[in-house]
């Protein structure tokens, strides 16, 4: 190592580069043996930098969204869910949507792919550059009620405006408690044309105020829900032939068909 080196290391150190600081020495080289002028150079260079800090980033978005395993849309089967408009799903990889701060809402039977496309959904919205994070009803109904519990909940919810699109996964799988569902009816309120949710649910629309148990906060609930947002309906047969033998009547549940709310911009 000479002094250019040592000053271009203490360089990139001083001002946070350290891919360049890794790497620029092999690029040096590459662009020498192709006869690159300094303007092809530095753009290399820059490259460099930018794309591991993108890499950096989405490996920190993945960790911090706590997805319980990693889908992708490409994984998911269209052909089985005709009622799914693939085109659409495939264009809201550019995370465009969560910039509108549109929601997505996806209704139907367990083992019908609701969650696969959820999560998939969130991973392409990471790889766009959005903060993402995954919970259940249930888990997040619980952590709103220990903040509020401790005179935090304020401060709780702005943690949670900190994620553009917000994933919460079964909804209707588990009733809540009264003052749980004030205050998911607070969080979602919350978020309304402030950040996206993406919210699965084995229950229809109409049935909803079984979840929240008042009509009033159900309707009104549904209406911040579906002001601006893609409702889809995944039918198809269940693939969990345990689901349909524990619980049977998830099996003969009457869904609608697709919907694509009127309201969206």
């Amino acid at each position: 190592m000479d002094a250019y080196d040592s000053a271009i290391r203490a360089a990139c150190k001083t001002l946070r580069l350290p891919s360049i600081g890794q790497h620029y020495a092999s690029i040096a080289r590459e662009a020498e043996d192709q006869g690159l002028d300094y303007r092809r150079f530095l753009t290399a260079v820059l490259t460099q930098e930018v794309e591991s800090r993108r890499s950096h980033q989405v490996a920190k978005h993945l960790r911090e969204a706590r997805f319980p395993v990693m889908k992708t849309l490409d994984q998911f089967d269209f052909s089985r869910r005709p009622e799914v408009p693939r085109m659409t799903c495939l264009a809201m990889a550019d995370g465009n949507w969560i910039t509108e701060r549109k929601n997505c809402l996806l209704l139907g039977n367990p083992g019908t792919g609701k969650t696969h496309l959820a999560l998939a959904l969130g991973h392409a919205a990471i790889q766009a550059g959005h903060r993402v994070r995954f919970t259940t009803a249930m888990a997040l109904a619980q952590d709103l009620s220990a903040a509020n519990a401790e005179h935090r909940l304020s401060t709780r919810l702005k943690v949670w405006q900190r994620y553009a699109l917000v994933i919460v996964d079964e909804v209707g799988y588990v009733p809540f408690e009264p003052t749980q569902a004030q205050l998911l009816f607070q969080f979602f309120a919350d978020r309304y044309e402030r950040g996206s949710l993406i919210v699965t649910s084995n229950l229809e629309y109409g049935r909803w105020g079984e979840m929240f148990g008042e009509a009033t906060l159900t309707s009104a609930l549904l209406d911040r829900l579906t002001h601006h947002a893609y409702c889809w309906t995944v039918l198809g047969q269940i693939e969990m032939d345990k689901v349909v033998n524990v619980i049977p009547q998830f099996g003969q549940q009457k869904f609608p068909k697709l919907v694509i709310n009127t309201h969206i911009q």
